[in-house]
């Protein structure tokens, strides 16, 4: 099997995995009554959307995972070795890809955890910051300690090289998985947003990947983006499904899997340059609110809200944003083009 196919037919398996699994989990959900309990923060119009199902991250969760597995086994089977790719390591490249996977599934659970306190327990919400914050930190901590067992402790700059990151690489580390994570999360926040922007990132992913012969994470970036759009067919305005935190916590965590898996996870600031944006929002929303007692920049954040209070309409902030996601994943791919030939 070539790449090329690999890829394609990771693509449009999750994607018709995520699609199909919409007409069973949906109704599914409505059974056990998991509906979106809109908080009385957020803008009037939103509580058109109470009940609405949530939890629906499930579908592109189970697209992803599936679609990379057979992908891989087929690829296999058929006497190939694209799992690896070019690499001269092929043991650092399986334990990247593999601890990603179940660290992204880690965060599902804790979302899941979540959600499940939020819809069944009345619990709006939900897990105590103490209990996110122990769960996520214990988490990380798993995940990196795989990557430093490995050797995997080199990131890629553009324009200077790869650089030992030594003791650093755990501070950095746990930054960079918590800011990509709670950022993912800001970002899933209306109809299709999160799921359109993540869709891009993970295209620009795919790109990297070829570029470095590492066509395993390019299946498994392909496997994601396929499972984005297929879940976008019932989350676009207006949504039958919300992804919960069971899914912006999957996504962020695969998002910070793929950066590693390609030793890049600085490219996060490009390719994920919306989710940024976003938190970047919140960040000064509160600093400001708190120094000037009471006065915002933003009508209300994250920055989505505000547009949205702006009158914007949701399916234009989508439009608007995968726009400008796609800008940033650009900048993203030249940077690594040129910045390391």
């Amino acid at each position: 099997m070539t790449y090329t196919t690999a890829i394609l037919f990771a693509l449009i398996l999750s994607f018709a995995i995520a699609a199909l699994l919409g007409f069973a989990v949906i109704p599914w959900l409505r059974k056990l009554k998991f509906g979106q309990t809109i908080l009385e923060i957020g803008p009037a119009w939103h509580k058109a959307k109470q009940g609405t199902p949530t939890m629906g991250g499930i579908m592109f969760i189970a697209s992803t995972v599936i679609a990379f597995l057979a992908v891989i086994v087929t690829d296999r089977l058929t006497g190939g070795n694209l799992l690896v790719g070019n690499s001269v390591v092929p043991d650092s490249v399986k334990v990247k890809i593999f601890s990603g996977i179940l660290m992204s599934l880690g965060f599902g659970l804790i979302g899941f955890a979540d959600d499940y306190i939020k819809v069944v327990k009345k619990r709006n919400l939900g897990l105590t910051i103490s209990q996110k914050s122990i769960a996520q930190i214990l988490l990380m901590l798993a995940y990196l300690g795989a990557l430093f067992m490995s050797g995997n402790t080199f990131m890629n700059i553009p324009f200077v090289g790869s650089v030992d990151l030594k003791w650093f690489f755990w501070l950095f580390g746990m930054a960079v998985i918590y800011l990509t994570v709670n950022a993912v999360n800001f970002t899933d926040g209306i109809d299709g947003l999160c799921a359109s922007v993540t869709s891009t990132a993970a295209i620009a992913l795919i790109v990297i990947a070829v570029l470095k012969g590492m066509f395993g994470v390019s299946i498994l970036a392909a496997s994601l983006a396929g499972g984005c759009l297929g879940y976008l067919i019932w989350n676009w305005h207006p949504s039958k499904v919300m992804m919960g935190d069971t899914g912006s916590m999957f996504l962020g965590g695969m998002i910070v899997a793929l950066a590693y898996a390609i030793d890049a996870p600085l490219i996060i600031l490009f390719i994920g340059l919306v989710y940024v944006i976003e938190m970047a929002s919140d960040i000064l929303q509160i600093g400001y609110f708190k120094a000037t007692h009471g006065k915002r920049i933003f009508k209300m954040a994250p920055i989505h809200h505000h547009f949205e209070m702006c009158g914007w309409k949701e399916v234009k902030i989508v439009i608007v944003f995968s726009i400008v996601n796609i800008i940033g994943s650009i900048i993203g791919v030249a940077l690594f083009y040129f910045g390391n030939k």
